[in-house]
């Protein structure tokens, strides 16, 4: 991850800040707030501080709201002190990760509270920024919600292309028995489909695009012998309806490519003796 960082640095940076090294002398240090300007759900304080850390190893990066945590428009989320370049210079950088990171825990909270109650849990998908996922996956967490499989590797997620290539779904399973010991979950499209997918050694079915009466009958077909997990669409108030019928999961990956930013300035406070 420090890797990625020193990237966005350098990709924002350039040669230099040429702005901020005329007007503040090199030794020059001060202090600095982190401000919400909407309401929302905090993630990503590790990440902004690091970042400033990048530029000032000795910089003070205090979290007055944790990750996690319901701000509100007006709260103060950290307080920077250390050099002044380093903290104008990290300025844009931290905030863009600290506000994209809060942007997906807020929506990912929605979500949550949507399916409130119902027992079901909201999941992630792979529909994650490259390089990226391993923040935007905390991200969700931060909001309440729950991670699907962090790689190709982790988990054998059988879908229609691949049962299209295989021949059949029971053929695409068996060879995925065959090379690997890792958890299958296998999309279906239709009752047929769930019913031959239910005699197979599979941890997972998912229910991809069905609409509310379908997943409905699912539920009761299925009976709990295997964890159901809806997947397709879904908005907020589709996730209520859908979480009602009692599927154990709904993946949702607007979490990761459709959330809004929570917004946040970096306000200049005084300078240090």
């Amino acid at each position: 991850m420090l890797g990625n960082l020193k990237d966005f640095l350098q990709e924002d940076i350039g040669v230099e800040d040429v702005t901020t090294n005329a007007v503040v002398p090199e030794n020059h240090r001060s202090r600095a707030k982190i401000m919400a300007k909407a309401d929302g759900i905090v993630a990503g304080h590790q990440i902004a501080a690091q970042i400033f850390k990048i530029l000032d190893n000795d910089i003070c990066y205090s979290e007055l709201k944790k990750d996690g945590e319901k701000v509100r428009g007006g709260d103060t989320l950290a307080l920077i002190e250390g050099k002044t370049r380093a903290i104008l210079t990290g300025e844009r950088v931290a905030l863009n990760m600290l506000q994209r990171l809060s942007g997906i825990a807020t929506l990912t909270a929605g979500f949550v509270e949507s399916a409130g109650g119902t027992g079901t849990k909201i999941l992630d998908t792979r529909k994650t920024t490259p390089g990226l996922r391993k923040m935007e996956k905390y991200a969700v967490r931060m909001g309440g919600g729950h991670n699907h499989r962090e790689n190709l590797t982790e988990m054998a997620l059988i879908k229609e292309n691949h049962i299209a290539a295989a021949g059949s779904i029971k053929e695409a399973v068996m060879m995925v028995r065959e090379r690997a010991n890792v958890p299958i979950e296998v999309e279906v499209k239709n009752m047929t489909e769930l019913q031959e997918a239910l005699k197979l050694p599979v941890d997972r079915i998912m229910l991809d695009n069905w609409d509310l009466e379908s997943t409905r009958k699912a539920v009761i077909v299925v009976n709990k012998k295997i964890p159901l997990e809806a997947s397709g669409n879904m908005t907020i108030g589709r996730v209520h309806e859908v979480a009602k019928t009692g599927v154990d999961f709904i993946s949702v990956g607007a979490l990761t490519h459709s959330f809004p930013v929570l917004d946040m300035s970096l306000l200049y406070e005084e300078a240090q003796q």
